[in-house]
């Protein structure tokens, strides 16, 4: 095991040289704030959203800028199976030994994901409660925080990472830019749109890149995960989620076309969601209609869904990032009188979505007579500053 814990900090024994990294100056902020609390941060979000990257990125913080001596931090995968069979704790207790940390001295401990181990909640509350530590933990599914033992409840702080927003991408891509330019503006934003916020996609635009990380995904945070043997109805089904991006899903038609029931329709779905794929958007109401009404599903990247259906129906692909641009507000959506309006957000602000579009007549009356605090319509990317700030 030491050789594999050297392998993952290369710190430990070289002169240390940060890592080159692209950063995320809102998210990665925010991580470092966390760096005077007592909590286990878990940081999720979908597979190579960038969770690795920003370990990396304050580990780079503390050794290179707060001055930490390098032996107090530690990082590992923990779905590396050359550590199977092995527990966090004797993971951490090997690396102790390793360094001779005594367990008086504060360390710093990057657990990628976490969710590969067994017990793996009862280990992280052990280390929090019994260690002087400040512990980092990643997955790739959201089933860490689906889990009904309680073993963290009040030690931990979720943080999700999302794929680029379009501001990210344009630095990602070395593009800047002036207010002014505003037809320049529209056409890098429709380039977006059709590229989606996969860091090395944006990078590399290899569509190969994007294809093998689908079905990475669907292997191994889902077939794998959750024992599915037939990988191929996992396949069939996400193409019809993305062709069905930003519309209200039916269970039952997505199991008559699969030819599955439509209990196996609904578990898949939640696989999806689970995996971080998609995105599930209840209808607004009573607590029966926001369980029993259909869903509305956004893809979690526009790459992804560009893949599978092609750059066509802008305006939905915008509606897709404006929820991914709302989603810490926890929106519903709203469907009266069979007209439906995107968003209302959980701090009452009632958002439709119009790409270059406007609203039709009778939609405008149920727009205008809903009560909320506040009403926000947007039509182009200029009109996205309206949402930069809204209460969650």
């Amino acid at each position: 095991m030491e050789q594999i814990l050297y392998r993952y900090n290369p710190w430990w024994e070289e002169e240390y040289m940060p890592a080159s990294f692209l950063e995320r100056k809102h998210i990665f902020g925010n991580l470092k704030n966390t760096l005077e609390t007592r909590q286990v941060v878990i940081l999720t979000g979908l597979r190579r959203v960038g969770k690795t990257t920003l370990m990396k990125q304050l580990i780079n913080h503390l050794i290179g800028d707060q001055g930490i001596d390098p032996k107090l931090v530690f990082y590992v995968s923990l779905d590396d199976y050359l550590l199977t069979g092995s527990t966090i704790i004797e993971i951490i207790e090997e690396y102790r030994k390793i360094n001779r940390v005594s367990f008086s001295e504060k360390v710093y401990l990057f657990l990628d994901e976490v969710t590969h181990q067994k017990d793996f909640e009862l280990q992280l509350k052990n280390i929090y409660d019994q260690q002087n530590a400040k512990v980092y933990v990643s997955s790739s599914s959201a089933s860490i925080l689906k889990s009904k033992k309680s073993f963290l409840t009040g030690r931990n702080v979720v943080m999700e990472v999302l794929p680029l927003d379009f501001e990210e991408y344009l630095n990602f891509k070395g593009i800047k830019t002036k207010k002014s330019d505003k037809q320049l503006l529209e056409k890098y934003f429709e380039d977006f749109m059709q590229t989606g916020g996969m860091p090395e996609y944006v990078l590399t635009g290899d569509v190969e890149y994007l294809k093998e990380l689908i079905d990475d995904v669907i292997q191994k945070d889902i077939a794998a995960f959750y024992g599915v043997k037939d990988v191929q109805i996992l396949k069939d089904f996400f193409l019809l989620l993305m062709e069905r991006s930003g519309k209200i899903c039916s269970i039952n038609k997505i199991a008559k076309i699969l030819d599955i029931s439509p209990d196996s329709a609904r578990r898949y779905l939640q696989m999806f969601a689970d995996a971080y794929l998609i995105f599930l958007v209840p209808r607004f109401g009573k607590t029966n209609e926001r369980l029993l009404s259909a869903k509305k599903i956004y893809a979690a990247d526009l790459g992804m869904r560009v893949y599978f259906t092609g750059f066509r129906d802008k305006g939905s692909l915008f509606e897709n990032y404006v929820y991914l641009k709302i989603k810490k507000c926890n929106p519903s959506y709203v469907y009266q009188d069979g007209f439906e309006i995107d968003f209302l957000t959980q701090g009452k602000t009632l958002i439709e979505v119009k790409y270059n579009a406007q609203m039709g007549e009778k939609q405008k009356e149920l727009f205008d007579k809903i009560e909320v605090k506040k009403k926000i319509v947007i039509e182009n990317i200029f009109d996205l500053e309206k949402i930069d700030k809204l209460e969650k």
